[in-house]
């Protein structure tokens, strides 16, 4: 088992693994995954010595959590730490299977957003009953955001958590049922909008604080450590893109992101380093990142991260990135 170093979400007492498991693909994210390997998996990472896997509703339509919850029951509560989302409910639909689906063999559940009150209470009840286990440490609000829903839409959604749906959060981390509260989203904007009216212990940011993009050094990071929260890096690989395949923002990669991709990956290849070792722990050099959470396809792939996450890189490496206008200024470097 790898010793896989521990850090605090925020400011409270949960740590989590450097190295977490995301779990859109253990949903079946652009692939058709069996029962067994979700299973092998989930099994891969513990045996590993990760102890933080994040999951949600919408993974699947309710198949990640059920895998997830399936892997983790048999272990001590306290020997690991969870973390799920709300904002989405499931339903049941008529028929078992979805042909316009993104799911590769998805649970028979349509998906309905609800970001109030009522409904982030009945998704953390839900979660609850799909996973099977009695406790989850950390309850992420998901995929809010004109990213997701749309400019025009957005204001009347964000409007609703901040009056209702917050409400729920605050109440589920006062009374314990939960430990810590956040965003599990795609872009940096609405974090820092929901920074204006909720005390947040972490957010779970996919794909834009990676090798290849750095935007939140900006804004979002510093405001992170001023306040006391968190960022957790889902999409380290943004999609694949940084692991050698054609995947940005979970569809084909525009040119200029592909040229981008080139010219780091030209640097890394005269240093002798896999372009996807470099993407995997550069995140973890800002104090504010408590882990990375790739979602391997098969446990297979794990294993790889696991040996990417340790291969040795030299300073010069991030030397010529920077020299060469493809690191920000002000971006920490292991």
């Amino acid at each position: 088992m790898d010793n896989i170093e521990k850090r605090f979400i925020g400011r409270t007492a949960v740590a989590v693994t450097t190295l977490g498991l995301g779990t859109a693909t253990l949903g079946g994210s652009r692939l058709d995954i069996s029962w067994a390997e979700r299973d092998a998996i989930v099994r891969a990472a513990w045996n590993a010595g990760v102890r933080y896997f994040d999951t949600a509703p919408f993974y699947g339509v309710g198949a990640a959590e059920r895998a997830v919850g399936d892997a983790l029951r048999e272990h001590r509560r306290g020997d690991w730490v969870l973390s799920t989302k709300a904002g989405r409910l499931l339903r049941p639909r008529a028929a078992w299977t979805d042909p316009a689906s993104a799911w590769g063999r998805p649970m028979p559940f349509d998906v309905i957003y609800d970001y109030s009150y009522d409904g982030i209470m009945r998704s953390f009840e839900d979660s609850h009953q799909r996973l099977g286990l009695a406790h989850i440490d950390i309850l992420l609000v998901h995929d809010i955001g004109a990213y997701q829903h749309g400019d025009a839409a957005h204001p009347g959604l964000m409007r609703t958590l901040r009056d209702s749906g917050f409400r729920a959060l605050e109440e589920l981390r006062s009374s314990g049922a939960i430990s810590a509260i956040g965003l599990g989203v795609n872009e940096r904007e609405v974090c820092l909008e929901a920074m204006e009216f909720g005390d947040w212990d972490a957010f779970l940011l996919a794909g834009r604080y990676t090798l290849l993009e750095q935007a939140p050094l900006d804004d979002l990071l510093p405001r992170c450590v001023e306040r006391g929260t968190s960022l957790i890096v889902g999409g380290p690989l943004n999609s694949g893109i940084l692991a050698g395949r054609d995947t940005w923002n979970y569809a084909a990669a525009p040119e200029d992101v592909r040229t981008r991709v080139a010219a780091i990956r030209a640097v890394c290849d005269r240093h002798d380093v896999p372009l996807a070792a470099a993407a995997l722990q550069f995140p973890l050099a800002h104090p504010a990142v408590a882990a990375i959470i790739p979602g391997p396809r098969t446990a297979a792939e794990f294993a790889d991260n696991l040996v990417l996450r340790a291969h040795p890189i030299p300073q010069a490496l991030w030397s010529e990135l920077r020299h060469e206008g493809l690191l920000h200024p002000a971006a920490p470097t292991p």
